[in-house]
């Protein structure tokens, strides 16, 4: 099993930029479909970013579509989330996840979640 840790999120004001790592551990990334979704209060979760192991394609959600990059570093076994041109909407709790299946867009498809870091965007 993988176990996954985010890094501490924060305040930043709008329009800065913020990178977010993901620290895994019990099992390489090297094999895993790699995501960041994330949840604001009373919404659903929403699928940010992923990032294929096998070819390294990477998705990004609709609304952070050339914002938002999704990086991993197999050697330090970590995923990062490196996101610019931040807005008040984009102020969520963000959590990594690691899957083997096909898809990942959907939270369903992804096996290992880590414990949520909190990021905040003030206007």
């Amino acid at each position: 099993q993988v176990q996954l840790v985010e890094s501490r999120g924060g305040l930043v004001q709008a329009g800065g930029s913020l990178r977010l790592s993901c620290a895994a551990s019990g099992r390489s990334i090297s094999t895993y479909n790699m995501g960041w979704f994330r949840q604001a209060p009373g919404r659903e979760r929403e699928f940010v970013a992923a990032m294929r192991w096998r070819t390294t394609n990477t998705y990004y959600g609709d609304s952070v579509k050339g914002r938002f990059a999704i990086s991993r570093d197999n050697a330090k076994n970590t995923v990062y989330l490196q996101m610019n041109g931040l807005q008040p909407e984009d102020t969520a709790v963000y959590y990594c996840a690691a899957g083997s299946g096909d898809g990942y867009g959907r939270p369903r498809v992804y096996d290992y979640w880590g414990q949520g870091t909190q990021v905040t965007v003030s206007s």
